[in-house]
């Protein structure tokens, strides 16, 4: 595989046997309900909101919400995510749409009080154009006033807490990542690696790394008006001990 090669355009099986195992941990479920504590306290959304969960996998989020009685929809890239995030819903008893749609593509004008965009699932198109078409689909889709938070990892808060590699070992696979900074910090090249009972996987991409200032100024291109940066979920301040940089931006 090309080490250009970008995630979004890997193949499914790609992202069901690297990303999957991580998504699917009982921590990573856990995690997601104080997660949307968070962001429901960061926001304040009406109850009766209507959700756009962007890259949404296994329905994490987009499934909490809709526990807690708000209208979701959720768009993801993956088959088999949204399949066992169909499947969930159907247990539960929940009523979520959930859609196959490639996020430089899907926009539904004037539809949402507030869209998601978490877990680092920005910035791994070749094209910085991409990039910003996400963004004004979400401007787009958003009703007058409604809400982005987007959650991703700053290219300050990374050179803080930088390593060339780690290892997890989750259900008898090895995960190793190798990662190397590049164009000047303005990338990063990373390398996966699964061992599974002695067979080994590996897939190579690139992602975009986005400076606080970056991110707000592409908020702003795309048409955002109000825009504010935190440095976690629950509203610190984004400087030298932020965990992640959140971004809230407003639609006038």
């Amino acid at each position: 595989m090309d080490s250009a090669e970008l995630p979004w355009e890997l193949p499914d099986a790609v992202w069901e046997s690297m990303v999957g195992p991580f998504l699917s941990r009982p921590a990573s479920l856990e995690q997601a309900a104080v997660e949307v504590d968070a962001i429901l306290s960061l926001t304040s959304v009406a109850p009766s909101a209507r959700v756009l969960d962007l890259c949404c996998g296994m329905g994490r989020h987009a499934l909490e919400l809709a526990r807690r009685g708000f209208s979701v929809t959720g768009v993801d890239r993956t088959v088999k995510f949204l399949d066992q995030a169909r499947q969930q819903a159907r247990e539960e008893g929940l009523t979520i749409e959930f859609l196959r749609q490639d996020m430089r593509a899907f926009r539904q004008p004037n539809s949402f009080d507030m869209a998601l965009n978490l877990n680092t699932s920005f910035g791994y198109f070749e094209d910085p154009a991409d990039d910003l078409q996400v963004i004004r689909n979400i401007h787009a889709s958003l009703l007058p006033g409604g809400i982005l938070v987007l959650q991703t990892i700053g290219k300050e808060v990374l050179a803080r807490i930088f390593q060339e590699r780690d290892w997890s070992e989750i259900e008898g696979s090895l995960f190793l990542q190798e990662r190397r900074p590049a164009e000047d910090w303005g990338r990063m090249d990373v390398r996966w690696i699964k061992i599974t009972s002695g067979q080994r996987e590996e897939w190579s991409f690139t992602h975009r790394l986005f400076a606080a200032t970056e991110l707000a100024a592409l908020m702003r291109e795309a048409g955002f008006q109000s825009v504010k940066t935190y440095g976690d979920l629950e509203g610190g301040p984004y400087d030298n001990t932020a965990r992640k940089l959140v971004i809230v931006a407003q639609k006038a």
